[in-house]
């Protein structure tokens, strides 16, 4: 008798102990599995169940929670949805998250395990700490100058802090209301037909998601290419370049938008956005320096992050000699996100250095405890500070005396290159007008915020269009609203 208990008993302790390690083998190593299986309804009731974690513009608040009284219990709330969409994205109980939502998601719904000081523990018990926030680098008077500057129009708005890499205003437009696709009913899946299938394409992150041919903007990175290779060493001597400019190879001829031009010296050139100077200086510098300019601002990077992933912007390494000529002066296939033209602007403006943009200043818990800064790239060199200098001096010239008048500010140094950048079917469709500024403080020479706007206005007359008249005047009114 006795020896029979002893036998039940043992079976029972090893019945017990096989249970605690299926359960330790579940909870612990099959646990991801599980909550990703689509059948799994529990992992969208907990996470659901409690409010998320906020994104925060300028100390304050700009997402939050209500209480739907549903399954899935707790829906996202947006203040100022459509101002701030482009950053914070949308998190829907139906679609998934994006942007900031879905880059910083393990923090806002308090599955990160940093949010805890036992990961282990909230692994095995499933338990959930509240979500954390993230603090982002977006100056709101900033972002709101940019918004109400593209008022609706399809364009989009970036700026930069030239020192730290960060970014003050992302801005895209026509915006959209990410409260609309929050919950889970029949309104948030007509809601996200109509979004998607609208021809603005307010979903459409213009300033990271968008690339654009740069036009004339883009002739700050020739220059840059022309000064560092040493095939302009003054830039007020003449240029032997003829006008017309007959592109290599070819019988077809370049022209230039307003006489002066021939012979012109670099930064006349400049200021007077000469065609047949850049795509000249862009084949007498060649392929492999061309492309390792642009590279060095940024162009084929398809790793940049901030967190939200950005689309790369483009400068081909294959092209003939005359293709080299058209996107030397932003044409043929080369493409730009706004992002990246605030990139190079900032690097002129930061004495030739690089610091590579990012959006969150750092994450913390529900109570304010310090969970990590923002990713940040380490800076680094795309010119050397002389050939910086002699850029700062042609930009400032842009808006002293040129096309970039209307960016000048009263008591500051503004530096800015106008473009206007042509597409379509044998470039017939209406322009795209580009402005890309930086503006330095006239004491300590400080760069204080560097700014790129596109307008792509469909509705606007062809003859309307130019960076300086369309574009102009919201990167003004950005760096204005970040220097009060």
């Amino acid at each position: 008798m006795t020896r029979a208990i002893r036998r039940t008993a043992a079976f029972s302790f090893l019945l017990l102990v096989a249970l605690l390690v299926n359960a330790v083998r579940v909870q612990l190593l099959e646990a991801d599995g599980y909550d990703a299986n689509p059948a799994n309804r529990r992992a969208g009731i907990v996470r659901y169940a409690q409010p998320r974690g906020t994104v925060d513009v300028g100390g304050s608040p700009v997402t939050g929670s209500r209480d739907s009284g549903g399954r899935l219990r707790y829906e996202r709330t947006y203040t100022e949805g459509p101002l701030y969409a482009p950053v914070t994205g949308f998190s829907s109980q139906l679609y998934g998250t994006s942007l900031i939502e879905r880059a910083e998601d393990g923090i806002l719904a308090g599955t990160d395990r940093r949010l805890s000081l036992f990961p282990w523990w909230g692994r095995l018990t499933g338990a959930l700490r509240p979500g954390g926030r993230v603090e982002t680098t977006i100056n709101p008077a900033m972002q709101r100058a940019a918004y109400r500057g593209l008022d609706g129009r399809k364009g989009a708005v970036a700026a930069v802090e030239p020192r730290t890499g960060r970014v003050l205003a992302l801005v895209s437009s026509p915006s959209y209301d990410p409260n609309e696709l929050s919950g889970n009913g029949t309104s948030v899946s007509d809601a996200w037909r109509r979004l998607n299938r609208a021809e603005q394409q307010p979903m459409l992150n213009r300033a990271l998601r968008q690339t654009y041919p740069p036009g004339s903007v883009f002739k700050v990175v020739t220059a840059t290419a022309a000064l560092e290779s040493g095939r302009v060493r003054d830039i007020d001597a003449p240029l032997d370049i003829p006008d017309p400019y007959t592109l290599p190879g070819t019988r077809t001829s370049l022209g230039n938008p307003a006489p002066g031009c021939e012979h012109a010296g670099l930064e006349e050139a400049f200021r007077l956005s000469c065609n047949t100077v850049f795509a000249r200086l862009g084949v007498d510098v060649g392929l492999r320096e061309m492309a390792a300019t642009a590279e060095r601002f940024g162009f084929n990077d398809r790793g940049l992050r901030i967190p939200s992933a950005v689309v790369p912007s483009t400068f081909d390494t294959r092209m003939d000699p005359a293709q080299l000529a058209l996107s030397s002066i932003g044409q043929y296939d080369t493409a730009a996100t706004p992002l990246q033209m605030a990139m190079v602007a900032a690097a002129v403006a930061n004495d030739g250095q690089l610091t590579p943009p990012h959006l969150v200043d750092k994450v913390t818990d529900a109570g304010g405890v310090l969970v990590a800064p923002g990713a940040r790239r380490p800076t680094r060199p795309v010119m050397n500070p002389a050939t910086a200098e002699q850029l700062q001096e042609m930009m400032t010239d842009v808006v002293a005396h040129g096309s970039g008048r209307p960016a000048a500010i009263d008591g500051f140094t503004v530096g800015g290159k106008t473009g206007t950048a042509q597409h379509g079917e044998r470039n017939e469709g209406t322009p795209y007008a580009w402005f890309i500024s930086w503006v330095r403080d006239k004491e300590n020479h400080e760069p204080l915020a560097a700014v790129a706007v596109v307008v792509e206005d469909a509705e606007a007359e062809r003859e309307d269009i130019s960076g300086g008249g369309s574009a102009g005047p919201i990167a003004r009114a950005v760096m204005a609203a970040g220097l009060r």
